[in-house]
């Protein structure tokens, strides 16, 4: 059973949501942000990722930029162009990128289920990242970026949206980044009660993308309640912003590698080494995996198609037989002494929606070689979660993202 509740969305008004609504804080780097929000005094970048209105000298984890980003959040909220609902309501959103849809439920899921492990995690999460995103939302005092959560389809549940947007105007529609955002406010206390306890036959939730987010806002919580021992459980710190889609609705990307060297070997060595775990042949062209256990690899311009030996992984751990784990334990790490991809300054991630001519460019440019993966699958994910078991960095790749800005949850 998970608990899912109804909350008090502070969201734009009418006419302004797209522009107010901003790509997640942690999908561009400082300077990519800047250039973003030039014709867009209203972007929720400046509020998270305050940074940008500061001097670019200034480190990104300064107390200054916290306080500006409570600045912008307090100059944006008594600007007008921001209302919060007077009622606990439900949201639906919409996004559809190239065709495909994906429609999920804006709402607070509980603290007590993802310390309970109700919602399940499969990404370790790194001090630094958390550690600003606590201070973000402590001194914010609230929850400005959702998680996004999934869980295995429930067909009650989405026969009650799509029959609402069926029947009711969405609050908002546009395009940002080639991708359409709908929303809709469940504000019918009959439809809201439904949708509560739909979420509590649905035995768990996943976090698909925004683990730092969510450890964040729990750990923001846990101060809270410390600072407040007779706290009751309603307290709206004990819940934060997801948005939470059905499993069969959603699409991970590949999550492709770089790497600058070969580790001295010439590219024939390392062809020699590489076909001790993989068949490989030469490509007539750009490889784009079409199933598990096949890669592309890209050596200066010629490609080649790799196919894993069987035997080399173990079909009985969900984390081993990723595709993701094969090249690194088969590859990676023995032939290229890369061993540990969180931290070697030797590789570098592309996610697939850039395609593989991004991949031919950096290998023309500044890498190696390159490989290009299939990607892993929302059932790999669950299984892994299920496991309590811990995803390799890098892993999946989600499109389309989330916007922020446009539903907020307050702390208080």
């Amino acid at each position: 059973m998970t608990r899912v509740k109804a909350f008090r969305a502070l969201r734009p008004v009418a006419g302004y949501a797209d522009k107010i609504a901003d790509l997640p804080y942690d999908v561009m780097n400082s300077d990519e942000a800047r250039v973003m929000v030039r014709d867009r005094p209203l972007s929720f970048l400046h509020v998270d990722k305050a940074e940008i209105d500061l001097d670019p000298g200034v480190n990104i984890y300064d107390n200054s930029v916290y306080e500006k980003a409570k600045s912008n959040f307090q100059q944006l909220r008594a600007s007008g162009k921001m209302q919060k609902d007077e009622s606990e309501f439900y949201y639906i959103y919409k996004l559809t990128m190239d065709g495909r849809s994906q429609t999920g439920i804006a709402a607070c899921p509980s603290v007590d289920d993802y310390l309970a492990n109700t919602i399940k995690k499969h990404e370790l999460t790194r001090a630094d990242k958390e550690a600003d995103r606590i201070r973000h939302v402590d001194i914010l005092d609230a929850n400005t970026g959702p998680i996004f959560l999934t869980h295995r389809p429930d067909k009650n549940l989405s026969g009650i949206t799509s029959a609402w947007m069926k029947t009711h105007e969405p609050i908002f529609s546009f395009i940002h980044s080639n991708v359409k955002h709908s929303g809709w406010v469940v504000d019918n206390a009959e439809t809201i009660e439904k949708i509560a306890s739909c979420f509590k036959d649905i035995p768990a939730l996943y976090i698909a993308d925004g683990h730092h987010r969510c450890a964040s806002a729990v750990k923001v919580a846990q101060k809270r309640r410390e600072a407040n021992p007779g706290y009751s459980g309603k307290e709206e710190f004990n819940y934060f912003l997801a948005v939470i889609f059905p499993s069969d609705e959603l699409t991970i990307f590949d999550y492709n590698r770089l790497v600058k060297d070969l580790n001295g070997l010439t590219e024939d060595e390392f062809l020699d080494k590489t076909r001790q775990s993989f068949n490989v042949e030469t490509a007539s062209g750009a490889v784009k995996p079409q199933a598990k256990h096949e890669f592309g690899l890209l050596l200066k311009n010629t490609w080649y198609r790799l196919k894993a030996k069987n035997g080399v992984w173990d079909d009985s751990d969900p984390v081993e037989r990723l595709d993701v784990s094969i090249l690194q334990n088969c590859l990676l790490k023995p032939v290229l002494g890369i061993n540990d991809p969180r931290t070697d300054k030797r590789i570098d991630f592309v996610g697939g929606i850039r395609g593989l001519g991004e991949l031919e460019k950096r290998v023309n440019r500044d890498m190696a070689a390159a490989f290009s993966m299939y990607p892993t699958t929302l059932d790999d994910l669950m299984a892994i979660a299920d496991a309590g078991k811990i995803m390799p960095p890098k892993s999946t790749w989600f499109e389309p993202k989330l916007l922020s800005g446009l539903f907020i949850h307050d702390l208080t």
